[in-house]
């Protein structure tokens, strides 16, 4: 059996982060087996070895690009608005929308993936990673908080970023619709009136 060239191993294991960034995410970190990512990934199961040592390794590695494809989101949205308050506003109604409630493969980590990351030892890495990554957000959030003091942004940040994962959180164990949409409209509507933003679009 030919080799496999450096460039194709590079490919197959971004395959496979990016593969179990989104599967963590939809079905939890212990809901997911590597015969299950190797399959998903399109890639055969004792290929898995060749990228990482154990599925810990790489629970910590597809967590922190989960992360830092929600920080690159928002950046993007950031950027195409006039200023900070219409920026606010657009992280606020993009995270708390039915779309974003639906899209679960590319939800927020910091959401769909604490409750397994809060069930791991203490030093497994992925508990550092999901630190890192939630605390990357809550710096991209105060960068538009309504103040000019950091530690009063920070704090804006803290409260409007736990506010926004509670409570999508909810809506997603919601089996009624209406209630899950009362959450997040309500959850919306009390963030953006807080930073003096318009509460309805």
């Amino acid at each position: 059996m030919p080799r496999v060239s450096k460039e194709q191993a590079e490919r197959n294991r971004k395959t496979i982060e990016s593969t179990a960034a989104m599967l963590f995410r939809e079905r939890g970190i212990n809901g997911v087996s590597v015969a299950d990512l190797m399959s998903a990934a399109g890639l055969t199961h004792g290929g898995f070895y060749g990228h990482f040592s154990s599925k810990d390794e790489l629970a910590a590695t597809a967590c922190s690009l989960a992360f830092e494809q929600s920080v690159q989101r928002w950046a993007a949205r950031i950027e195409k608005q006039p200023d900070d308050g219409a920026a606010r506003s657009a992280l606020i109604d993009g995270y708390l929308s039915a779309r974003n409630l639906k899209d679960i493969g590319n939800a927020c980590p910091a959401m769909t993936m604490a409750a397994d990351v809060a069930r791991e030892a203490a030093d497994k890495p992925v508990r550092a990673a999901y630190a890192a990554g939630v605390a990357d957000l809550i710096e991209v959030l105060a960068s538009v908080a309504p103040s000019d003091d950091p530690a009063q942004r920070r704090q804006q940040a803290l409260v409007q970023f736990s506010t926004m994962v509670g409570a999508m959180s909810l809506a997603r164990a919601m089996q009624d619709e209406q209630l899950a949409g009362d959450i997040l409209a309500a959850c919306r509507t009390a963030l953006l009136d807080k930073a003096g933003s318009p509460a309805s679009r």
